[in-house]
């Protein structure tokens, strides 16, 4: 459940972004009087995320404007199908559209995306996970999309997990002189993740008592002896250059996690057109 009060921060900061003193082009074409219904359309495949947010952003610019969604966050639409439709005051509906577009079209993106991973992992245990690799702002959104095309997600920020990664090790000067510093200035209820380029670096951090390991840009021999290596003792994570021509492959090697940068740093936005009748 996305919080409205986010939401509407979000969004009243992307309006004052693209409004400024105001849509001096629909102030301009349009009397200020005319009524329509706008729809908005899948110009391809999608899962569909962020509905709601689509319909807050119309509402935020005109409460009297009527929405009615035709599909759910989560479900699959295909070309040409209907998403959602807008009624009320055509100068609303032509200033909000980018806005609201643009929320949409990303997190169906994110989704779409996500889920294609999903599919490719299928039959492993290995789960997709997300990264901080999102536009910044908007990575409640972001994260969220992810969930829903089935991802799950890795720490939301720097304040809610530990993940100790190759600059945090050179400065500390090495894997477990990082950890005994962490160990002892943080709570013992949190976990502690640390980041490995190489076996070495991967049997170092397992001596020193890391609770999840990621094997960062490993090969996929590298990962698999990895995975013999830790033999179930601990987590692993495998991150970097994964792609959906290499992920099942990835999979395949035992590891418990891949976190995915392509879902939110560069995803395409998916399709979808508004149009007025």
């Amino acid at each position: 459940m996305l919080d409205r009060r986010v939401l509407h921060r979000l969004i009243g900061s992307a309006f004052r972004e693209d409004i400024g003193f105001g849509d001096i082009t629909t102030t301009a074409v349009l009397a200020g009087t005319e009524t329509g219904t706008a729809k908005a359309i899948a110009k391809s495949e999608l899962v569909v995320a962020g509905i709601d947010v689509f319909r807050e952003a119309f509402s935020y610019r005109d409460r009297q404007l009527t929405f009615t969604g035709y599909f759910t966050d989560g479900q699959r639409a295909g070309k040409g199908e209907i998403l959602a439709e807008t009624s009320g005051a055509l100068a609303s509906i032509l200033t909000a559209e980018r806005v609201a577009l643009n929320f949409f079209q990303r997190m169906c993106g994110i989704a779409t995306l996500t889920e294609k991973y999903v599919d490719q992992v299928r039959g492993t245990h290995a789960k997709i996970l997300d990264t901080r690799k999102t536009v910044p702002g908007l990575r409640y959104l972001d994260k969220y999309a992810v969930k829903i095309g089935g991802g799950l997600n890795h720490r939301f920020g720097l304040y809610d997990g530990v993940l100790v990664k190759d600059n945090h090790i050179a400065a500390a000067g090495g894997i477990t002189e990082a950890l005994v510093r962490v160990r002892g200035r943080i709570s013992h209820t949190l976990k502690v993740e640390v980041e490995v380029k190489n076996l070495q670096e991967l049997e170092e951090a397992v001596a020193a008592g890391a609770d999840v390991i990621m094997l960062d840009n490993m090969t996929i021999d590298e990962m698999g002896k990895a995975v013999s290596f830790v033999n179930g003792r601990v987590p692993l994570e495998a991150s970097g250059n994964v792609t959906l021509a290499n992920v099942k492959k990835i999979a395949e090697t035992g590891v418990d996690f891949i976190s995915v940068g392509m879902l939110t740093h560069s995803v395409s936005a998916a399709d979808i057109s508004l149009k007025i009748e």
